[in-house]
Order: C-alpha cells, then sequence, then structure tokens
C-alpha cells in the first residue's frame, strides 16, 4: 500500500531524535500495516466508495479519542509519522500516491485520513485520468453532470466524482501503449482499460471485459464504424468545455446508428458530426450524424450535433419502438432538418438549442409522436417546427422564434399538442395550420410575427385555445380557404390588423376569446366567411369591433363588444349573418351599422351607449332588427338613411338622449310592434323623403314629439300608440301627406300647444336642446338670416310692427327666445346667450310674407 513512498525524495523524511530514530520508515511500515492493523483491501476498484473511507475501504478497530489525535504508539518512529510529522509533508507525500494507496492510507488514522481526503490531491488525480476541470457526476445510470466544487455540499466532489466513475474504460489515442508499457508507474490502476478507437473499445464491451462504461477523451475521430447494440455509455472527457473538445466525425457513414439491443444505452458530452465530401449527393440521403431505429432508447446528452450533407437530416428518430432522450444538446448549422422524428417514432427532447438549419429546426412525420419539452429552436432558414402526413407530438414550454418561415407548420393530417411555448419575431407567421393540418395550441404566448399570429386555411381543424396572440405585425388570428377550428378563450391584443379574420368560406368556431386594443378592428369576416362568434369580449380596438362583408354569414351570439373608437359590429357591401343576444356598448360612433346591401338578422341585443346611436342602416341596407333593446345612445336609437329598408320588430327603443327612430334622406322600413319611449327628442322623426311603415309601435312617455314628419317626407301609420308624450302625439310640417289608419292617439301632454295658447316663447320649453313643430317666421326688420326662426308668440309681441315673414310649420327652435337676435326677447326671461346655430331649423322651403301690425 505504500509502494509510492519508493519515490518520495530522502529530504521528504524529517530525522529525529531518540530510542526510535533508527527506525526506517519500511519498519514503520510493517509496524504499522502488518502488525497493528486491520490490513485494508487493495480494491480493483473504487466501486462504492465514499468520502467516508472506513465505511467503504476497511474496516478497523475502535478506539478511544486521544485529544483528536492517534492513541500512544510503542514506536516512535511510527508516532512521530502519524503525530508530528507536518501536514505538508504528510501532503507532500501523498500527492505522489495514486487513488487506491491514498485510501490505504486514509485508514491508517483520523489525521491520514483528514489529509488523505485533501480536495487538491484528489483534483491532480482527477484530472489525470479523466481530464475535466470541473468534476462530473455520475449518481445513477444515464445521467452525468458537472458541478462546480465551490458549490458542491460534500467536501470532496473530486473523490467522490472519481469513485463514480472508476470503473470505466478510456479511448484515448497513443496513451495505450505507454499505459500498458509502465506498469510499474500504474500499478494499482490495472483494472483500467485504455483504447486508441471507439471501435476498439466497443469490442471490448462485447468480449465483455469490462462493464460498457467509454470515456471517449480529447481529440477528433474520423470515420469510424460506430454502431450501438447493447446499452454502452459514451461520455466525453476532456477540460474546459468538453463537447468542444472531442469530436467524432464521419464523412461516408451515419456518424452514430443505434440499433435493437441498444436501450438505456447513453452518449453525451461531445461533438458529432457527419461531413460528407460530397455534401448533396444522394446516396448521402439515409446518413445522419444520428440514426436511432427501432426498439431502443438511448439518452443522447450535452453533445453538440453538426451535419454539413444538405440531404437528410442531422438527427432522424425512427420506426416503432424508437424512443431516445435527447437533452441538452446543440442541434444547430446543419444543412439540412435538425431533428426529423417519423414512422412511429416517440421520445423525449428536453432543453435543446436547435438553430440556423437550412430547413425545418424539427420535423415529425408519419405518425412520429415525441415528447418535446423547454427546447429553444430559432434562427432556422426554414420553418421552426414543421409536423406533416400524421406526425403528431406534445411540444411543451419552447421558444421558437426568429425562423425565416413559420415558427410552427401543421399540414397533411398533422395533430400535435403545443402547450406553454412561445412563438414569436417569426419573418412571416406564427403557427401555420393548412391542407387539413390539425392540433392543439394551448395557452401559448404568440407575438411579434410579421404575419399573422396563427393561419388556419385549407380544411384545417386545430383548436386554439387559452393563447395570448398579441403585437403582431399583421393579424392575430387569421383563417381563410375553408380553414375551421375551435378558436377558444384566447388573448388577443394590440395587432397591427384584424384580431380575426375569417374569410373565404371559412367556419370557425370562435368563443370565450378576449379581443382587444387592436390597431385595427377586433374580427373582421369577408369574402362569404362563416362562423360561430359567441361569447366573446371585444372591446377597445381602433375600428369596428366586428366587421361583416361581401356575402359573409357569421353567426355572432352572447359577445360582449364594447368601448370601440368607432363602431361595434359593421354589416356593409351584402354583409349578412345573425347578430343576437350580444351586448354592444359604449362605441365612439354608433353600436351597430348596416350598409349597401347588408341584410343581418339582429335580434335580443342590448345596443347602448353609442356617441352616434344606437343602430345606424344607411346606404341602401337592410336588416331585420327584432326584439332588442337599445338605450342611452347619445344621438337616434335607430337611424335609418338613404335608401334603407330595414325590418324593426318588437324592439324597445328608449331612454335615449336623442330620438329614439329618425328616418330621413329617403328611408324607408317597416316598424312593427316596437315600444319607444322616454327618449329626449321625438319618439320617430321621419324627415327628407322617406316613406316607413309604422304598424302596431307604442310610442310614449317621450320627452319631446311622439312622431314628427317633415321635409316631403311621408309614411304609412296604422293602428300604432301614441300616447303621454311632452310635446304632443303626432306632428307634420307643411307640405307632409301620410296614410293614417287605426291609430290611437291620446293622452299626450301637449306642452307646445299649451305654451301658445298661454302666450309664451317656445324657447321656454324647448331651450335649445329640443325642436318643437308649429308655426315659425322670420323678421326683415330684424335683419333675420335663413337660419334663424321666431315663434308665433314672439311674432306677436318682441316683433310687434316689424317685417315679418311666415316661413312654414315645422321643427325649430326660437332664436328671439335663445337671445341670439339683436333685440331681447321679452317673453322668455334672461336669454341664454347661446350662439350656436347647429341646432337651428333648415333653410326654408316655401315662403309667405306677412305684415303682422
Amino acid at each position: 500500500a505504500w509502494h509510492a513512498y519508493e519515490d518520495v525524495p530522502a529530504d521528504m523524511v524529517a530525522e529525529e531524535s531518540g530510542p526510535g530514530a533508527q527506525n526506517s520508515p519500511y519498519q514503520l511500515r510493517r509496524k504499522s500495516l502488518l502488525q497493528k492493523r486491520t490490513v485494508c483491501p487493495a480494491k480493483a476498484n473504487m466501486e462504492g466508495a465514499s468520502t467516508s473511507t472506513t465505511d467503504n475501504f476497511g474496516h478497523r478497530a475502535k478506539r478511544p479519542r486521544v485529544s483528536g489525535k492517534c492513541q500512544d504508539l510503542s514506536a516512535p518512529a511510527e508516532q512521530y509519522l502519524q503525530e508530528k510529522l507536518p501536514d505538508e509533508v504528510v501532503l507532500k507525500i501523498f500527492s505522489y500516491l495514486l487513488e487506491q494507496d491514498l485510501c490505504r492510507a486514509a485508514c491508517v488514522c483520523k489525521r491520514f485520513s483528514e489529509l488523505a481526503n485533501d480536495p487538491i490531491i484528489w483534483k491532480r488525480l482527477y484530472m489525470e485520468v479523466f481530464e475535466y476541470t470541473r468534476p462530473m457526476m455520475h449518481p445513477e445510470a444515464g445521467k452525468f453532470f458537472q458541478i462546480n466544487p465551490e458549490e458542491y455540499e460534500q467536501p470532496n466532489p473530486w473523490k467522490e466524482s472519481f469513485q463514480q466513475l472508476y470503473k470505466g474504460a478510456h479511448v484515448k489515442p497513443g496513451f495505450a501503449e505507454h499505459f500498458y508499457s509502465n506498469p510499474d508507474r500504474y500499478k494499482g490502476r490495472e483494472s483500467m482499460l485504455y483504447y486508441d478507437t471507439i471501435e476498439d473499445a466497443l469490442g471490448g464491451v462485447q468480449e465483455g471485459h469490462f462493464d460498457g462504461l467509454i470515456f471517449v477523451h480529447s481529440g477528433v475521430y474520423t470515420d469510424e464504424w460506430i454502431y450501438i447494440e447493447s446499452p454502452i455509455t459514451m461520455v466525453g472527457a476532456a477540460p474546459g468545455k468538453v463537447a468542444d473538445k472531442v469530436v467524432i466525425e464521419n464523412t461516408r457513414d451515419s456518424t452514430f446508428v443505434f440499433m435493437e439491443g441498444s436501450e438505456d444505452a447513453y452518449v453525451g458530452y461531445m461533438t458529432i458530426r457527419f461531413n460528407p465530401d460530397d455534401k448533396s449527393a444522394q446516396h448521402h440521403n439515409a446518413h445522419h450524424c444520428l440514426e436511432i431505429t427501432v426498439n431502443c432508447s438511448p439518452i443522447i446528452d450535452h453533445c453538440i450535433i453538426r451535419c454539413t450533407c444538405t440531404v437528410g437530416s442531422a438527427v432522424c428518430v425512427s420506426g416503432q419502438g424508437a424512443f431516445p432522450t435527447i437533452k441538452h444538446c446543440n442541434i444547430s448549422d446543419c444543412e439540412n432538418v435538425g431533428l426529423y422524428i417519423t414512422d412511429h417514432a416517440q421520445g423525449m427532447y428536453e432543453d435543446n438549442e436547435i438553430s440556423n438549419n437550412a430547413l425545418a429546426g424539427i420535423w415529425v412525420k408519419n405518425h412520429g409522436n415525441p415528447i418535446i419539452r423547454r427546447n429553444h429552436i430559432h434562427h432556422g432558414r426554414d420553418v421552426g417546427v414543421f409536423t406533416f402526413d400524421h406526425g403528431m407530438g406534445y411540444f411543451d414550454s419552447c421558444n421558437i422564434h426568429r425562423n425565416r418561415i413559420a415558427g410552427f407548420e401543421v399540414k397533411a393530417y398533422a395533430n400535435p399538442t403545443v402547450v406553454c411555448c412561445e412563438i414569436h419575431h417569426g419573418q412571416t407567421g406564427g403557427i401555420y395550420v393548412h391542407e387539413k393540418g390539425r392540433g392543439q395550441f394551448i395557452d401559448n404566448k404568440i407575438y411579434a410575427n410579421n404575419f399573422a399570429g396563427v393561419w388556419i386555411t385549407s380544411n384545417s381543424d386545430p383548436t386554439i385555445r387559452g393563447n395570448a396572440i398579441f403585437n403582431g405585425n399583421q393579424g392575430g388570428v387569421y383563417i381563410f380557404g375553408d380553414g375551421r377550428g375551435l378558436i377558444e378563450s384566447n388573448d388577443i391584443y394590440g395587432n397591427a390588423l384584424a384580431g380575426i379574420q375569417i374569410r373565404t368560406n371559412s367556419c370557425p368556431i370562435v368563443r370565450h376569446n378576449k379581443i382587444h386594443d387592436g390597431q385595427h378592428g377586433g374580427i373582421y369576416v369577408h369574402e362569404k366567411g362563416q362562423g360561430v362568434i359567441e361569447e366573446n369580449e371585444v372591446y377597445s380596438n381602433t375600428l369596428a369591433g366586428v366587421w361583416v362583408t361581401t356575402g359573409s354569414t357569421p353567426v355572432l351570439r352572447r359577445n360582449r363588444i364594447h368601448s370601440g373608437k368607432q363602431v361595434g359590429v359593421y354589416f356593409y357591401d351584402n354583409g349578412h349573418g345573425v347578430l343576437e343576444d350580444n351586448d354592444i356598448y359604449n362605441h365612439m360612433y354608433s353600436g351597430v351599422q348596416i350598409r349597401t346591401g347588408s341584410n343581418p338578422k339582429i335580434r335580443r341585443n342590448k345596443i347602448w351607449g353609442g356617441q352616434n346611436g344606437g343602430i345606424l342602416v344607411y346606404n341602401s341596407g337592410l336588416g331585420f332588427i327584432e326584439d332588442n333593446e337599445i338605450f342611452d345612445n347619445a344621438m337616434a336609437g335607430v337611424w335609418i338613411k338613404t335608401d334603407s329598408n330595414p325590418t324593426l320588430r318588437r324592439n324597445k327603443i328608449h331612454d335615449g338622449r336623442d330620438g329614439g327612430i329618425c328616418i330621413f334622406n329617403g328611408g324607408r322600413g317597416l316598424l312593427e310592434e316596437n315600444d319607444i319611449f322616454r327618449n329626449a327628442q321625438a319618439g320617430v322623426l321621419i324627415s327628407t323623403n322617406s316613406h316607413p311603415i309604422l304598424r302596431k309601435n307604442r310610442i310614449f312617455d317621450g320627452f319631446a314629439a311622439g312622431i314628427e314628419i317633415t321635409n316631403h317626407a311621408t309614411a304609412t301609420l296604422e293602428a300604432n300608440q301614441i300616447f303621454n308624450n311632452r310635446f304632443g302625439g303626432l306632428f307634420l310640417a307643411s307640405g307632409v301627406n301620410v296614410t293614417m289608419k287605426d291609430n290611437k292617439i291620446m293622452n299626450n301632454q301637449d306642452a307646445i300647444e299649451k305654451a301658445v295658447s298661454r302666450g309664451q316663447c317656445l324657447y321656454k320649453i324647448s331651450s335649445y336642446t329640443s325642436y318643437p313643430m308649429h308655426d315659425f317666421y322670420r323678421c326683415h326688420t330684424c335683419n333675420t338670416t335663413d337660419r334663424n326662426a321666431i315663434c308665433v308668440n314672439c311674432i306677436k309681441k318682441c316683433h310687434q310692427g316689424h317685417d315679418v315673414e311666415f316661413i312654414r310649420h315645422d321643427r325649430f327652435f326660437c332664436d328671439c327666445g335663445a337671445g341670439t337676435l339683436s333685440n331681447p326677447c321679452t317673453l322668455a326671461g334672461e336669454p341664454t346667450h347661446d350662439t350656436d346655430t347647429l341646432y337651428d331649423s333648415a333653410p326654408p322651403i316655401e315662403s309667405n310674407t306677412l305684415q303682422h301690425n
């Protein structure tokens, strides 16, 4: 056990006077180890050794503690060596020992045990054998990892790692001859095996020379035939960044081939390259850096994988039962596909870096079904991940970004599951599902892609659920070309174009999403788009919350569409569909607009808070507007104009800050069985050549008139009930003719006629916010303009004896009472000093000159 002392210089042995001085170190050796102690077995290997050497490297009888020193010894030389020789000298002596001798020395006494476990000594031994500059821990089969010794919980990680790795064979070109030619130098390491090539080491495994742990040392190993058919463990061994220093390369065949029988094999911490001379030759199509075939499940760990061939892939996993674990690898800068999984292969692929590959970072095809977690897939020169031809897979927590094409592409019946990934900054789109692709995309972050965050087309039907889709340079989700899909519970916001776009016969289900703060519209359905759009919240978008156009027919149900900077829901250019049971509120423009041939069914919605009205139908718009509640809009609850002809049935139109229904500029429409009440202006205003039909409506409790008809408009009024309106029931301007049948006009407050009969100025009851209909005049003496109107009582009182002209019976407010004329009104009291003529009546249509004396 102390054979290394033969090499200790004489000046390293301190002289001692006294009775024991004549004893040589060799006498000490015999006394201490042969006579007084149980001999520690010189183990051929260090399997099972621990930091406590007495537990695993020999048993010794217990002896009493003597002030932390060894017990008194009979031989003075022995006592000197064990107790008094300085630590520095003992450590210098120990530094000449090999590992087994150190373990034996640790069995001598407590002091030797402490000194023989010195980390510096073990680090030197460790690096001599394994080359690692940080301990490589191997706590169990298939698990290797390097540690920082300063942060390790045990005092001597170098020794612990030495024990764990001790039984391996070593591939170290040129060293085997030196090792076997110097048996005395390496006495105690007879169980270590050294080979010049990897093929020789694999042959040693097959011949049973060792258990299969192979350390491949620094160097470049070229064109070795590495077919693995047994559960070997092959790990790189080098200083610094291990994988950079151990390079295994092939120029003709696949660099590594794992075949049936290689279950539980391990390859780690090395660079694996396939670098053919002819980069594009078709005969390289089946050659790869790593080829993993049927019924094998190796572990590939901390490897750098490079392939310069322009066909095939860097890593190919194929066949039933192929289930590798590939983790912490770098598959980058390849001139083909990075990782290819096909033909029912599976496997675990975790924490890999996959980047800058010429084709897809990952291909999954033909029922391949891997589990891919926490991979970083980026800067690819093609797509990031491509699943096609029934490819599947479970992709979890991957970071996929800055690929030239889509981050994730699904095609031809592929059906992957993608969860908790980040897919961003794609040079085209984020996710592209086409040609009958499927897939589940759940709880991902999809953002900042140049095109749409998600594209769905050509009869594809994925599930897009719980994702955040935001800040895209175009739209959020784009469904076209007969696309389908379930778009559910996503947060879609901040995109440059529509949050969701549906076109060309596509028919998705869109539900429970938040679509908001877009730089464009919320949902855009066009070119015969369809879809069921329900229970979404669409808000704060720059353009319309929902656009429906060009022959599209979606069903929008139970959505909340609110707080938009323009229109809530906009039907135009033959946009159709069903809008039912929605809450549509607080838009800067109207809640709903219908124009240019659009003919939607609008049922049971609540439409309120529009700054430009509730529903606007114009430019030949149509529509069935039924059973809605339309209230608290800043302008009319419903506007119908410019040759539009909708049908309104059973709506409740109330508490508007302007009128209930306003029809003008040739508007028509059938208004039937509506309740129109508590509006600030007329319940129904019909103007400018319009001709609606009003049937069986109840118009009541208005703060102005019930129905007003003006400006050459006509109407058919049948069986309506008009009651309890403040100004009166029905008002017809000069020149208006209507068809009336079975209407009931009753119990109105008739405030206008009462004011006239009391001699009051009509401004007294209207202020400048309403327009009572009555006779109005102009005063030439007071130089009033065509924009001014004066009520009959002010003509009689304030303008008595003036040159006045009767204009017509129509809607107006009195400018005399408003204080906008040169002479103050004597009927209205203090003037309001309001000079805003926006609310003045229209220019006269017919003129009669009268002189009142």
